[in-house]
């Protein structure tokens, strides 16, 4: 900022999202960021994979927000396949391009972690408990008592406090199914099936499908990262715990929807390793007011059929570094901020609900497509630029 800049900002989450807010308000003169992450373990060693569209990753590279040494697998089509009597992939149905990296969620975290600067006070074990705003900014409440600062970013996720203060009562709709994620070693998929390098994989079935694509394991090998939306009749729940209901529906689909080779990937992944996702869309229809700002999950929760959960959170926060950059004072640049991301978290959370809807709700008959119908149904379905994360221009 020109001037006016702030004394103090506190960060409240310590992900993605937290780490690349601390880094961008670090450089945009802030004197104090505080991080309080309510978690005490490692954060690393959550998620699994993450596809970034080559546009989007050559934005965040510019921004300095995705660190080039951060290993990634690459992509260049993404093949449809349906099964098909005993043909170990199935039978391809599409081949369009596919111009991703796929990263680990681990090592973008970690490398952003790195960079953030050392005079950043990262606090783990710190969960906020609640924040109180006047006018001269706010009082953020964790265990140890209250504490002030000029300004409060929400960086904490699809259940966030930061929101709820924001915009009371706004909270995510649960979208009606869940994804079940894993990540397997490549090797255990050794004389399975030819699974050409640089694909990913779109298995489609009646209610459902699966996205499968390689990503480093950081240690010279791959893992074979995969995620499965499937409605789940009569079965709502609210962990990540793979219930009975769950374990049954995830078997059936493996035994009787899937091609042998895809079906055999979840079942050699292992239960220990599988873990389950719950969905929802939210979106604040401010992303900043009042010394509250909000980046990432805590500003929209978008269904990942996008293909951009952790790409528009890195996106906020290359648009707060430019809003700070060119403002005269945090209200200005919050403003500017708001204006430009609340708009696409409305586009991502309506792009969300209609690759759902396509994709697992109402699927079509993909046995009788052929490429052309797939791909118009495909280019109505996600429209223009939305899939993968827009760019930072739109």
């Amino acid at each position: 900022m020109r001037s006016g800049i702030l004394e103090s900002v506190a960060v409240v989450g310590g992900s993605i999202a937290g780490c690349a807010a601390a880094l961008v308000l670090r450089r945009a003169g802030v004197r104090r960021v505080v991080v309080h992450e309510r978690a005490t373990a490692e954060l690393a060693n959550r998620g699994v994979g993450v596809a970034v569209h080559t546009g989007r990753c050559a934005e965040l590279l510019a921004a300095g927000l995705i660190d080039e040494t951060v290993p990634w697998e690459p992509m260049r089509l993404r093949h449809w396949y349906v099964r098909d009597g005993s043909a170990a992939l199935g039978r391809v149905v599409g081949v369009q391009p596919f111009p991703f990296r796929a990263y680990s969620w681990g090592h973008l975290w970690r490398a952003l972690r790195a960079g953030v600067p050392g005079d950043v006070e990262f606090r783990t074990g710190s969960p906020v408990l609640g924040i109180a705003v006047d006018g001269d900014g706010a009082v953020v409440r964790c265990e140890g008592g209250g504490e002030r600062y000029a300004a409060v970013v929400g960086a904490d996720g699809h259940a966030s406090l930061v929101r709820d203060h924001l915009h009371p009562g706004l909270a995510p709709s649960p979208a009606g199914y869940p994804a079940w994620r894993g990540a397997c070693p490549q090797e255990r998929l050794d004389g399975l099936g030819e699974w050409a390098d640089g694909v990913c994989a779109y298995v489609v079935f009646e209610g459902g499908h699966l996205v499968v694509y390689r990503i480093p394991d950081g240690r010279g090998g791959r893992l074979v990262n995969w995620v499965l939306y499937a409605t789940v009749p009569g079965a709502p729940a609210a962990s990540r715990a793979l219930d009975t209901a769950h374990r049954a529906r995830l078997a059936e689909i493996t035994d009787e929807l899937l091609p042998p080779f895809w079906g055999e990937l979840v079942r050699r992944t292992g239960p220990d390793s599988v873990f389950l996702q719950r969905l929802y869309d939210v979106s604040a229809p401010r992303y900043a007011s009042d010394r509250l700002l909000l980046l990432g999950d805590a500003a929209t929760v978008a269904r990942p059929h996008t293909g951009a959960g952790a790409v528009k959170a890195l996106q906020d926060v290359a648009v707060l570094e430019s809003s700070l950059a060119g403002a005269e004072s945090w209200e200005s640049a919050a403003g500017a901020y708001d204006a430009a991301r609340a708009p696409v978290g409305r586009a991502m959370t309506a792009l969300g609900r209609r690759l759902g809807h396509g994709l697992v709700e109402a699927t079509p008959a993909w046995h009788t497509q052929d490429a052309a119908e797939l791909d118009a149904w495909w280019a109505e379905l996600a429209g223009q630029g939305g899939f993968g994360g827009r760019g930072l221009a739109r």
